[in-house]
């Protein structure tokens, strides 16, 4: 199981959190929460993806990988 892929990742001073959601006619949207140690207020962002998925896993990989490209960090540095 990847239950893993919501869980938040630490990347140096980043907290990336996954997020899911699903829609009314069963697809999934997903988010991205970016949070950084050492940034004053405003030490968040939320990203939100356009594109659908119809497994919770498959949105939840994506955010977490963008999140990772946000960050400039390589995709393998979140083992699955």
């Amino acid at each position: 199981m990847h239950e893993g892929l919501h869980l938040p990742l630490i990347v140096g001073k980043y907290l990336i959190s996954p997020l899911t959601q699903v829609l009314h006619n069963g697809w999934f949207a997903s988010s991205v929460s970016i949070r950084s140690d050492g940034e004053a207020e405003g030490g968040e962002r939320v990203l939100r993806l356009t594109r659908l998925f119809r497994d919770p896993l498959a949105a939840a990989r994506y955010a977490r990988d963008e999140g990772l490209q946000w960050i400039g960090a390589p995709r393998f540095a979140a083992a699955t």
